[in-house]
């Protein structure tokens, strides 16, 4: 695994970009029969007609990640380590570590420490081209650290202020030690209708639609996509 660490990083930094180029609409038909051409020499997908049922992504779409995923780490898989490197590079003035440690857990459906490539499409399938409904449910279990299927305000402290280590010094307002509280108090005040310290998935996604401000806040993950 230590050997393709590089390499990996180089895939899905690639992949990322033909994932920008097929949201944004700028991947040409040309540009994706190229790509199909060379992804049927080198690899050939499993279960792309399961994979492509279980996504918002076309069977051609699919191809093309896979070759950028699976071509340059032909391990298949990405590691916590490499996955942070990654996600890094998206956020250079600040710490990423924390947040890109819990945006793993939440790729990582199977807890067993690496993210396979139909875990990482299924994913982005649902933060990308998901119903709102369905981004907020996998954000609920981002936030929800310990599986236990409620957010607390400790859990819900470690993603916030995993956020503005992110964002570093970009971060507004400036960082002070209680802002995270202060935010985590102000959303738990909208979402804990029974007020009874903990936040079901149902509270989750009715406040977050009641309140648009507080919608954007939840979905950070897509503004790095």
């Amino acid at each position: 695994m230590a050997g393709c660490t590089s390499r990996c990083r180089q895939g899905v930094l690639k992949f990322i970009q033909s994932l920008r180029r097929l949201v944004s609409g700028t991947l040409s038909k040309d540009k994706v029969d190229d790509e199909l051409e060379m992804t049927m020499v080198c690899h050939r997908p499993e279960g792309l007609d399961q994979l492509e049922a279980q996504t918002n992504f076309s069977k051609q779409e699919l191809q093309v990640l896979y070759r950028g995923f699976k071509n340059e780490c032909p391990s298949g898989v990405v590691n916590e380590e490499t996955f942070k490197h990654i996600y890094a590079q998206f956020f250079p003035h600040g710490d990423a570590s924390t947040y890109a440690h819990y945006l793993f857990n939440a790729f990582d459906t199977t807890n067993n420490g690496s993210i396979k490539f139909e875990e990482f499409v299924m994913g982005l399938s649902t933060l990308l081209r998901g119903t709102v409904r369905e981004k907020l449910e996998w954000t609920f279990h981002l936030y929800d650290i310990n599986r236990d299927g409620y957010i607390n305000k400790e859990e819900m402290t470690e993603i916030v202020r995993a956020i503005y280590d992110m964002m570093g010094k970009y971060t507004y307002p400036a960082l002070k030690g209680d802002v995270p509280k202060q935010h985590v108090d102000a959303f738990f005040q909208k979402m804990d209708k029974n007020k009874d310290g903990i936040v079901t998935l149902e509270e989750f996604i009715t406040a977050c639609q009641e309140d648009e401000n507080m919608m954007r806040s939840m979905q950070l993950f897509e503004n790095v996509m």
